[in-house]
């Protein structure tokens, strides 16, 4: 129980450090290797849907154990082709300015500081591959700026037809695009999710990033997109999408914890150690166009949120309002707002998981946290296995189906430990059963 309280206290410590004092630039990004990410959907995230009534929230999100805010594209939207009646956030007109919709710069620059203030770092939302067909620089710049096909026209990809393709085989696209990132680094934003990463070449980011990062040294950068490569770019995190999908075929049935293991093997081969991977049971795309978390995973939502925050080199998300178990489709071209923010169990559930990320050392991801070591042999529906950071270990056990199980612990894992979640003593004993219900699992860190 003394180790324990321990990490509590050292969690607490933290989060008082983080909420009194500013953020100091200069550090390595490793400050993201036990963090938690907060997909902000600025239209949906309050009734207003503005930076102002954001920025009245931010101690919520603070208190909740939030670390780093992902501020969906912020900036204003073409009207050509637009989707919708307010249009989609990824067809950016302009990349220096503010969506009026949202406010002014005065009212993100308010927002960004009092993030900072609460010891939250802010990462936008950055779109290099396109913009709307209305940008000024589409008629403004010199053709060969955009891909353009046999009639002279900005191609559209996929069903985009919001969208012109940017054509980075021109020099000064190259150049104008690293001035948008120089942009919103000199405002003081603490780095970007880089949108559909693997459309853009492997090149610029590298070149990108290397500059930037003279310019500011822990700057924190995610690919949307899965792949090795983006790490040798320069990226910090890449999206664990193949891990997304094997969670939702295992809540469906179609898949075992055995597939799961198989998959993590794979990641733990290909990717460097200091790799941080972005795993959700939604996001902003999840949400709208696949279903929420409980209609992809039903009961076994919380399970696999659970499960994003235990295993090897995992940056969990929460997605606006996630945290209060908002089962709804956001509309995607609309305003669609949660509802008045309230606490409840969900909010205690993430909060709880939160906290636990913290107080455990051996949870954290890139080169810090433990291995994962597995136990009880590889019983196809249970994930059991322990991770280690000198003398935290974390006993994770998972019935990842919708019958009961039992795991029979090793003796390296016997003891006395404490439930993460719940606070409630449990003991292992080798060779006695530890009983598990439908999609039940226990997280016991040592005492």
């Amino acid at each position: 129980m003394k180790r324990l309280l321990n990490l509590l206290l050292l969690a607490a410590l933290f989060i008082s450090a983080a909420c009194t004092g500013k953020i100091a630039p200069g550090a390595s990004a490793e400050w993201a290797d036990n963090a938690v990410l907060y997909e902000m959907n600025v239209r949906q995230f309050t009734p207003e849907g503005t930076f102002a009534a954001a920025e009245a929230r931010l101690p919520q999100l603070r208190e909740l154990g939030v670390d780093i805010v992902w501020l969906m594209p912020v900036y204003p939207i073409g009207e050509k082709g637009r989707k919708g009646s307010l249009g989609s956030y990824y067809a950016i007109r302009d990349y220096c300015d503010i969506n009026p919709e949202f406010g002014t710069m005065a009212d993100f620059e308010r927002f960004l500081a009092r993030a900072h203030e609460l010891g939250l770092r802010v990462i936008l939302d950055h779109v290099g591959n396109h913009t709307s067909p209305d940008a000024a620089w589409v008629d403004e710049k010199p053709a060969e700026w955009y891909v353009r096909d046999s009639t002279g026209a900005p191609v559209v990809q996929y069903d985009w037809t919001d969208i012109a393709k940017l054509n980075y085989d021109c020099p000064d696209v190259r150049a104008a695009l690293f001035d948008v990132l120089k942009f919103w680094v000199d405002k003081g934003v603490d780095g970007f999710r880089c949108d559909v990463a693997m459309e853009v070449p492997h090149d610029f980011w590298e070149d990108a990033f290397a500059r930037l990062r003279g310019i500011r040294p822990d700057l924190f950068t995610l690919a949307e997109a899965e792949g090795p490569q983006f790490h040798a770019d320069g990226f910090n995190a890449t999206y664990a999408w193949e891990l997304h999908h094997v969670l939702n075929d295992i809540a469906q049935g179609k898949k075992s914890a055995a597939d799961l293991r198989e998959l993590l093997a794979k990641y733990d081969e290909e990717y460097p150690a200091a790799a941080l991977r972005m795993m959700f049971t939604s996001n902003h795309d999840e949400n709208s166009w696949n279903g929420t978390e409980f209609e992809r995973m039903g009961d076994a939502a919380a399970t696999m949120a659970a499960l994003t925050y235990v295993l090897p080199q995992s940056l969990p998300l929460i997605y606006t309002g996630q945290e209060i178990g908002f089962d709804h489709r956001f509309a995607f071209f609309e305003k669609d707002p949660i509802p008045a923010y309230e606490a409840n169990e969900w909010t205690d559930f993430y909060h709880r998981l939160n906290r636990m990320r913290h107080a455990c050392p051996a949870l954290a991801a890139g080169e810090k946290g433990g291995r994962i070591a597995y136990m009880g042999g590889a019983v196809a529906d249970l994930m059991a296995f322990t991770r280690t950071a000198g003398d935290n270990k974390v006993v994770c056990l998972f019935n990842l189906s919708a019958r009961p199980q039992s795991v029979i612990p090793t003796v390296e894992v016997a003891g006395d430990f404490t439930d993460a979640l719940s606070g409630e003593a449990r003991t292992i004993v080798p060779g006695e059963e530890f009983s598990l219900g439908a999609w039940e699992y226990a997280i016991l860190v040592n005492n």
